[in-house]
């Protein structure tokens, strides 16, 4: 492990009054109490819109939200470029669903227009003809390799979706790998990493759902080489059941008729 800390891990959690619609904040605080409980200081910066956006922070947190929001926030984010300045420092960044629309190049909006992304994801979102991905979303077992080249096992992935885009990753891109239950990115595969910038599909929150994906981001956040363990015990009793239930289609959503007759 590299030498401690000498300042808390400052984590921020951008916009949440215009992407906390699915309990992404949630994320944070699994990260602060996984932080806690190794002992290591942790510091939460909550940025509401219409603030500045601080470009030290270690980690950084954008959530899911509707498509009105998701226009505002790219908005402000493109035009302060303080995230863009924090990731060419070194910040970790973990995307949701719609935050993870706005760190691509384009995404649609509520009337399917292109709006223009940050460019932080090598990825694309388009508007498709196909009922919007509801429900539970299951990969098979992860491995993220770090921008080291270092290989990171995060193991299968679970939570649920709520989208109605879908997001082609690009050439430069990465994604966890595929897609078992779910739709994902809409290609079979789920997710978009550039560098230390994850994007996912994933609520839950995710992070309380996958111990091992929050546990990769604070080895990137505090640039250690290991962290110490944690009995995630009861965490994984939750995951297997979710795991299970979601291969049994018994959080399967109820689809209206009119999604019944287009998928037919």
């Amino acid at each position: 492990m590299n030498a401690a800390r000498e300042s808390a891990v400052r984590i921020a959690v951008l916009f949440p009054d215009l992407l906390g619609t699915y309990g992404d904040g949630g994320n944070a605080i699994v990260l602060a109490r996984r932080l806690a409980w190794r002992d290591i200081d942790v510091d939460i910066v909550t940025v509401a819109a219409g603030e500045a956006v601080p470009d030290s922070c270690d980690l950084y947190l954008v959530g899911g939200g509707e498509d009105g929001p998701q226009v505002q926030a790219a908005g402000e984010l493109a035009a302060s470029r303080a995230l863009h300045r924090a990731v060419d420092s070194g910040a970790t960044v973990l995307a949701i669903c719609a935050g993870m629309q706005i760190l691509g190049h384009r995404f649609p909006d509520a009337h399917g227009n292109d709006q223009s992304g940050l460019g932080l994801l090598d990825c694309d979102t388009i508007r498709v003809d196909r009922p919007r991905a509801v429900g539970e979303l299951l990969t098979g077992d992860v491995t993220i390799l770090a921008p080291d080249g270092h290989p990171f096992d995060i193991g299968i992935l679970t939570g649920f979706e709520n989208h109605a885009g879908r997001t082609v990753p690009g050439a430069g891109a990465r994604t966890f790998g595929r897609v078992e239950i779910g739709e994902g990115n809409g290609d079979g595969t789920e997710g978009v990493i550039t560098g230390r910038i994850i994007g996912t599909y994933l609520h839950g929150p995710a992070l309380a759902r996958n111990p091992r994906l929050a546990d990769l981001l604070l080895a990137w956040a505090t640039g250690v080489d290991s962290l110490a363990p944690l009995d995630d015990s009861e965490i994984d009793l939750l995951r297997a059941d979710r795991v299970l239930a979601a291969r049994k289609h018994e959080l399967a959503p109820r689809r209206s008729w009119r999604d019944i007759l287009r998928g037919s």
